[in-house]
């Protein structure tokens, strides 16, 4: 299964233990609601952009909304004829299948804590999420500070713990337990 996919698959869960979808979310002025709207909107105006037809738009309550989108873009990100094609992207040469792996699949773990934390209920990264995410970083770059990324990194205690340290540089705060 692809990085993706298996980000999909736990954002799916994240999505269906949501209860409150007006709750205010760690992204500035978004709800949880417009969480899951960005993240349906940026991978399908994504795959528009390489002429790859994900059908209509879900519409109706998030959680149907996001169970509709994954349906039609599971077989695309299964599918080596769309997931091998190459374009000129940003960082160089690259692909579909690498482009829904290393950013949307990093997006989903990202906005899976988001709208986990609206909620009260932030998801804990893994050891490969955290791997992943170091190394996407690296890739990006100041492309991580540009408009509608990241916002600028946030301070934490120097024995933070990796998860905080990577939220606070993607301009996140863990929330405080106790």
């Amino acid at each position: 299964m692809s990085i993706y996919l298996d980000a999909a698959d736990r954002f799916s869960d994240v999505v269906a233990a949501t209860t409150d979808w007006s709750a205010e979310s760690p992204c500035e002025g978004w709800t949880a609601a417009d969480v899951v709207d960005h993240v349906i909107d940026t991978e399908r105006e994504f795959l528009a952009r390489h002429e790859i037809d994900a059908g209509p738009r879900p519409s109706g309550a998030p959680a149907q909304a996001w169970a509709e989108h994954l349906a039609a873009i599971r077989p695309l990100a299964t599918d080596d004829a769309v997931t091998s094609r190459e374009f000129d992207g940003v960082f160089g040469r690259t692909t579909i299948g690498a482009t829904l792996d290393a950013f949307y699949g990093f997006d989903l773990v990202v906005h899976g804590w988001d709208l986990g934390t609206s909620n009260g209920r932030p998801t804990t990264f893994t050891e490969a999420d955290m791997d992943a995410m170091e190394a996407a970083f690296e890739g990006f770059g100041d492309h991580a500070y540009d408009d509608g990324v990241f916002r600028s990194p946030v301070e934490v205690p120097q024995d933070a713990d990796r998860q905080t340290r990577l939220l606070a540089r993607m301009g996140r705060r863990a929330p405080v337990t106790a």
